[in-house]
């Protein structure tokens, strides 16, 4: 942990993904065209413009395709990280979606203090965010 922020560093608890990768993810234009001229196996489970469609079934997964446990841990990865949609990028946004998600980040320090709180989490995920925001 910086000795600045007070939010802690993601620990790959994966309470993220699991609640917010089954649906309701949102992608820009742009990066479904990223998708389809260059990721096709990502695009392949994008349906009308929902993401995390069976491409063999046409049905919602219940669960992100690309996310992975780690094998022996508590941990969770991602296989499209690099190229994950804009809402994954962006979480967590603020310290209440962090306290609602019960999201490991947050320190009791974090909700004594929530507008310092939220301007270190605005710190730690400042190069994830678009500069418009």
């Amino acid at each position: 942990m910086r000795p600045e922020n007070k939010v802690k560093d993601c620990n790959q608890c994966g309470k993220c993904c699991i609640k917010y990768g089954r649906d309701g993810l949102s992608v820009s234009p742009s990066q479904l065209d990223y998708w389809e001229n260059y990721k096709p196996e990502i695009f392949k489970f994008v349906k009308e413009g929902k993401l995390w469609i069976d491409p063999d079934n046409g049905k919602q997964v219940e669960r992100c395709p690309w996310l992975r446990k780690t094998p022996n841990q508590n941990k969770y990865t991602c296989d499209i990280y690099f190229d994950r949609p804009d809402d994954c990028k962006y979480y967590p946004s603020t310290i209440d979606e962090m306290l609602r998600d019960e999201c490991e980040m947050l320190e009791d320090k974090d909700l004594t203090n929530p507008k310092q709180g939220q301007k270190a989490l605005d710190r730690i995920m400042e190069d994830s965010r678009s500069p418009f925001e």
